[in-house]
């Protein structure tokens, strides 16, 4: 294929796919199969790969993220993100109704809009295609996290060709987190042994502003658009603005009305009040703006908010129930979550009987004593909280309430480390929710994927004696009548447990180090350790200096990798996997050796070069003995100076004295003798 044809071709296939994925994500009527979309997909990024000239900021390809941001660029809003004034009770709307009347009559409407539980963002569109996006920040200026948020599907990177649309204009709406997703993702924290978050917003917001977009692809966030701001439009109020948004292909939330009165608008609240818990995300409000854009005009602005709009906040769910007792429940990292247990009360349309009490500060806090009465919420939060204590239906005999200081499994001792909120138990090897849950994790699909062995088969040969560390699972093959002996298991169930084992032992590399269940140690984290070190021996021999020279390894990360391999048992655990027959090693192509000029001495690169690509001066470096690092510190040798680098790193490197090269002066490095 030529480069006209590859041009045409690509053309094609970003409209069709920008066009399928806007039936997907914001009309919710898909017209072919994911299968069919991801051929489609994977033929234009191979295309994009061959004709790297023909890659557009706006292709679709760029939905699974890839670029790094270290530092996020603060841009000034053209036009400010204001902030609207709530109100908690339904007399301060017919206040702000009869302030609206006394301005402008009584020949008005209103628009009325779930207040979704996100965090405001602004796009700039520029001949139908996004060129920005920029966080709300303190109003008048803002985060630029456009390369985040265009891995954000229902968000239209080109608009359709041949639409009305200005030829600029900016749209707001909110981004937020589905509720599944976010409980996913909260699971995935909790096996890494991470704090959750603790509701959906927060976890979106985190998201934003994470450092590599190709985690945020990673989290489905989504967003609904819901404010249009062009200089020349002809349209006349808001509700037509929202129907010219969907038209242009625009994620416009259906659930909009507009109402003639402020009758119409209390009905409005009181129906989503009620229903807003059968929505997949979280709302905490409804916003009524003025629909006619003149009469808003007339209206005018405070300093602070427009005298048009306000939000009405709904009231969080809350109840009064008894707590009936504390447990504690022990995770797979040893981590001691506290669980109240309540005498059963419905709540936002669900029965609720146990509320999460986070950690032994928060059972403190709110000073529990047994048997009180605790006022129970649902608001943000997917697991209903205790918010306080009713001390005046408290029992006058009763007990305070005491963290528990040994492990409700084992009975060990507890520990907490400085700066952590919560206690672990640090008996891994014997703690059995502890034993069990690391084996729950090695055979998970992220992991090892032996889909045989579920969870509740491992429990049950745990509890049978018959594995006891992850090891022991490549040797169930010669415990067959042991297993037969078990409920539930016939000889064609036998024969799939061992061959999905056995097949198992395909798994690459950093699948069998993500299995392992090193604290901190993610997919992400260990395709990076195994690709950097190679092998198992090279990485359990990397002291703390060499870890942290790995993209994106962290001080926290490298400690933990240090304590894990330090540990006896982990290191005869994985000898016994080793002589099982798993890969230890990695498979993929080893990188040149040129030679080793620049052993010792490590680099950031930064900015655009003539010669090569960033990529190319990388795999150059480290073909010659050099290192890279992602951060500029103390230890770093040289930047490597590009056009347009960054004025941060430049400014640092400067500070810190580290020595500054161009393209050529490294080329000459690398030929020569190391610059002194």
């Amino acid at each position: 294929m030529n480069f006209e044809e590859a041009k045409n071709r690509i053309e094609a296939l970003s409209k069709a796919l920008h066009q399928h994925n806007h039936a997907y994500y914001s009309l919710s009527n898909p017209v072919i199969s994911d299968f069919e979309f991801d051929q489609l997909l994977q033929e234009l990024i191979q295309l994009e790969q061959q004709f790297p000239e023909l890659l557009s900021e706006n292709s679709p390809s760029q939905r699974v993220g890839g670029s790094i941001t270290k530092n996020f660029k603060t841009v000034a809003h053209r036009y400010p993100m204001m902030s609207l004034g709530n109100t908690y009770n339904e007399q301060e709307l017919f206040d702000f109704d009869q302030r609206i009347k006394k301005q402008i009559g009584d020949d008005f409407e209103y628009v009325c809009e779930l207040k979704f539980d996100g965090l405001a963002i602004g796009l700039t569109y520029e001949n139908g295609l996004l060129k920005q996006a920029v966080t709300r920040g303190d109003g008048t200026k803002g985060d630029d996290v456009t390369a985040n948020v265009r891995t954000i599907k229902s968000i239209p990177l080109q608009l359709p060709i041949g639409a009305d649309f200005p030829a600029t204009f900016e749209v707001r709406g909110e981004i937020l987190m589905h509720r599944t997703v976010f409980e996913q993702l909260n699971k995935d924290r909790d096996e890494l042994g991470e704090t959750a978050y603790a509701n959906p917003r927060n976890f979106a917001s985190g998201t934003l502003k994470m450092q590599d977009s190709k985690e945020v692809a990673k989290r489905n966030l989504d967003c609904f658009l819901y404010f249009l701001i062009a200089e020349q439009s002809d349209l006349k109020n808001h509700s037509e603005s929202l129907a010219k948004l969907k038209a242009w292909g625009f994620n416009v939330s259906p659930t909009y009305a507009v109402c003639k009165n402020i009758t119409e608008v209390q009905h409005f609240i009181q129906k989503w009040d009620k229903e807003r818990y059968q929505l997949s995300y979280d709302i905490d409000g409804v916003v009524l703006k003025v629909n006619n854009y003149e009469q808003q005009q007339d209206l005018g602005f405070t300093a602070k908010s427009p005298r048009w709009a306000i939000s009405y906040k709904f009231k969080a769910a809350e109840v009064e129930t008894k707590l009936l007792a504390v447990t504690y429940q022990v995770g797979r990292t040893g981590a001691i979550t506290p669980v109240a247990n309540l005498q059963p009360v419905l709540l936002a349309g669900t029965t609720v009987k146990r509320a999460s009490l986070h950690n032994a500060d928060q059972i403190e806090k709110l000073d529990l004593y047994e048997g009180d009465i605790v006022k129970v919420e649902k608001g943000g939060e997917i697991i209903p909280k205790i918010i306080e204590v009713n001390k005046s239906k408290r029992d006058l005999f009763a007990q305070k309430i005491k963290y528990i200081s040994h492990c409700p499994e084992c009975g060990t001792a507890l520990i907490r480390k400085d700066g952590e909120a919560q206690h672990y138990c640090p008996n891994e090897s014997s703690c059995s929710p502890q034993v069990i849950g690391k084996m729950q994790h090695f055979t998970g699909r992220k992991a090892m994927n032996i889909d045989s062995l579920g969870d509740e088969t491992i429990e049950q040969l745990y509890h049978a004696g018959l594995i006891k560390t992850i090891a022991d699972i490549y040797d169930l093959k010669n415990n067959r009548n042991s297993i037969l002996s078990l409920d539930r298991f016939a000889e064609k169930s036998v024969d799939n447990l061992i061959e999905g084992i056995e097949q198992s032992k395909k798994n690459a590399f950093e699948k069998v180090l993500f299995g392992l269940g090193i604290r901190y140690v993610g997919e992400t984290v260990a395709k990076k350790l195994a690709a950097h070190f190679r092998n198992i021996d090279q990485l359990m021999a990397a002291n703390f200096d060499a870890l942290i020279q790995v993209d994106e390894i962290g001080e926290r990360i490298a400690e933990s990798v240090i304590q894990y391999f330090n540990k006896a048992e982990h290191l005869q655990q994985i000898e016994k996997l080793k002589a099982a027959g798993l890969q230890f090693e990695s498979n993929s192509i080893e990188k040149v050796v040129e030679g080793e000029n620049l052993k010792g001495f490590t680099f950031v690169i930064s900015g655009v070069f003539s010669q090569f690509s960033r990529e190319e001066l990388k795999d150059k470096i480290e073909a010659n003995g050099g290192k890279i690092s992602s951060s500029i510190s103390s230890k770093l040798s040289f930047l490597v100076a590009g056009d347009n680098m960054g004025p941060s790193k430049l400014q640092k490197a400067n500070e810190l004295g580290i020595k500054i090269i161009s393209e050529e002066e490294l080329l000459s490095m690398i030929k020569t003798l190391p610059l002194q």
